[in-house]
C-alpha cells in the first residue's frame, strides 16, 4: 500500500499540476487539494482530469478537494499526507511553507520560495528547521534536467576539455545567461491562462526574483559542480536595472480573461498600458568569476519558438555556449569552441557519456564543435517536472542522500535573486 501522500496548497500556478502529470511507485493515487474556492482551484481540477482522461496513459489521481478560507490552518490540523506541494501566490510563501514544516511534511515548492531579500533569513530558518527534522524543503528547479544544462556541467568539469574557469570582466563576463520567455503561450496544447494577480509584481516577483532563480541555479552549479556556496563570502553584485514590458488591456483580457484592470495594479497603469516589470539584468561576482544575467518577457514566441534561453562559460582551454536562435531551429544546442588542442579530450569524454547519455555524438565545424543531440534526448519543459518530482520522493524516502550543498546553494541562488531586485530598484 503506497505510504506518501500528496497535499496541494492553494495551487495557483500549472507547475503544481505539472508534478502530476505520471503516477508514482509509493504515491497514493488520493491527493488532497486544500484551497479557497475561486478561479486557481478550478483551473487544477481542470487539469488533473485532463491529464486523468489523456487517451495515452492516462493518470489516476482521486482529488479530495478542501475549500475552506482557513485552509492552511485546517491542513496543518489535519495532515492527511505526508508531503505538501507548493506552486502559486510568491508573496508570503515561505510563511506558509515554513508553517507546514512545524507541522512535520515535507515541502516541494515551486520557485520562488521568496521575492523579497528581507525574507532571506526566514528560509534559512524553513532549512534548518527542515534539517533538524530529517524533512525536505525542496524547489522546483527542472531546468537541471535539461539536457544541454547537463551535458555543459559535465564537460565544464573536464579540465583537460574546460580548463579552469576564467574569471573575465564586467564587459567580457566568465558566464553569461540569457533568457526571453513568452507571457501568452501554449501549454500541454492548450492555451496558458495566467490569473490577473501573476502581473502585480507584489505577488509574483519580478524579473530575476521569478524566472531568474533558474538562472542562477544553472550557473552555480555549472560553475563550482557539487560545491557549497556561501553567499556571504563567494558573492558580491555589483549592477542591476529592470525595464518594463508594456501590455495592453486587449492583451491582458487575452491571457487572463478578466475584463478589466483589477484595483491592484492600477498604480502601475500608464493611461491603459501596464507597465508590467519582469524584465532585469545584473552583474556580480561569484568567487572572482565575473557572471552577467539578462531575463526578459516578450508578449508572445515566434511560431515554432518556445522559451528561449543562451549561457556561455568560458573556460582556460575551452568555451562552453548553448545557443538557441533561429539558425538552431528555436532548440537549445550545445557548442565547444576550443582555445587550446582539446580534440582527443572531447572525444575520450563524449564516447565516456554515451552509457548514460546513448547516441550523443560530435560535429566539427569551422572553429567550434556542436554536440549532436539525439531528439530522444530531449524531453521538454513539462517532461522535466517528472524528473525533479522523482529525485525529491528519493530525498524524501532517504533524507540523509539529500546533497549537503543544496541548503548552502540555495541560500545563495535566493540572495542574488532577492539582492538583484532591490538593487535594480534603487537604480531605477
Amino acid at each position: 500500500m503506497p505510504d506518501t501522500g500528496l497535499i496541494v496548497v492553494d495551487p495557483g500556478h500549472f507547475h503544481v499540476a505539472l508534478v502530476q502529470q505520471e503516477m508514482y511507485p509509493n504515491v497514493s493515487p488520493r491527493a488532497h487539494v486544500y484551497a479557497p474556492l475561486g478561479p486557481d482551484l478550478v483551473d487544477y481540477l481542470t487539469r488533473i482530469a485532463r491529464f486523468n482522461g489523456r487517451a495515452e496513459q492516462p493518470t489516476c489521481w482521486e482529488i479530495e478537494v478542501h475549500a475552506s478560507p482557513d485552509f492552511l490552518e485546517r491542513m496543518s490540523r489535519e495532515r492527511p499526507g505526508t508531503i505538501a506541494i507548493f506552486s502559486g501566490r510568491n508573496r508570503g510563501k515561505i510563511d506558509r511553507v515554513t508553517a507546514v514544516l512545524a507541522s512535520g511534511l515535507h515541502v516541494l515548492a515551486d520557485k520562488p520560495l521568496i521575492i523579497r531579500r528581507e525574507d532571506l533569513p526566514a528560509v534559512e530558518a524553513a532549512l534548518t528547521a527542515a534539517d533538524q527534522r530529517q524533512l525536505i524543503l525542496g524547489d522546483m528547479m527542472g531546468g537541471r534536467h535539461e539536457i544541454t544544462a547537463t551535458l555543459t556541467r559535465v564537460l565544464r568539469g573536464d579540465p583537460e576539455v574546460f580548463g579552469d574557469p576564467v574569471a573575465g570582466s564586467a564587459a567580457k563576463p566568465g558566464a553569461v545567461m540569457s533568457g526571453v520567455h513568452h507571457i501568452f503561450k501554449e501549454v500541454a496544447g492548450v492555451p496558458n491562462l495566467r490569473p490577473a494577480w501573476y502581473f502585480d509584481i507584489g505577488e509574483q516577483g519580478e524579473g530575476l526574483a521569478d524566472v531568474g532563480t533558474h538562472m542562477v541555479d544553472r550557473v552555480h552549479r555549472t560553475l563550482f559542480p557539487d560545491e557549497a556556496i556561501d553567499y556571504r563570502n563567494d558573492i558580491h553584485i555589483h549592477s542591476a536595472s529592470r525595464w518594463p514590458t508594456m501590455l495592453s488591456l486587449a492583451q491582458f483580457r487575452r491571457v487572463t480573461g478578466e475584463a478589466q484592470w483589477p484595483d491592484y495594479l492600477a498604480s502601475r497603469l500608464n493611461g491603459d498600458t501596464l507597465e508590467y516589470y519582469c524584465n532585469m539584468r545584473v552583474h556580480y561576482q561569484i568567487r572572482g568569476v565575473h557572471v552577467t544575467l539578462e531575463t526578459r518577457w516578450d508578449w508572445e514566441a515566434p511560431v515554432g519558438c518556445g522559451d528561449i534561453s543562451n549561457t556561455i562559460f568560458r573556460g582556460s582551454r575551452a568555451v562552453l555556449e548553448v545557443r538557441q536562435g533561429q539558425a538552431e531551429n528555436w532548440r537549445p544546442e550545445l557548442y565547444v569552441r576550443p582555445l587550446g588542442d582539446i580534440a582527443a579530450a572531447l572525444e575520450r569524454r563524449i564516447s565516456a557519456l554515451r552509457t548514460a547519455h546513448p547516441g550523443i555524438g560530435l560535429e566539427k565545424g569551422n572553429k567550434e564543435w556542436r554536440v549532436v543531440i539525439p531528439d530522444k534526448l530531449r524531453l521538454g519543459h513539462d517532461a522535466h517536472f517528472i524528473q525533479l518530482t522523482r529525485q525529491f520522493l528519493e530525498y524524501v524516502e532517504r533524507p540523509r542522500s539529500l546533497p549537503q550543498w543544496e541548503h548552502a546553494n540555495l541560500l545563495a541562488k535566493y540572495y542574488v535573486c532577492t539582492e538583484a531586485v532591490a538593487l535594480s530598484r534603487q537604480a531605477s
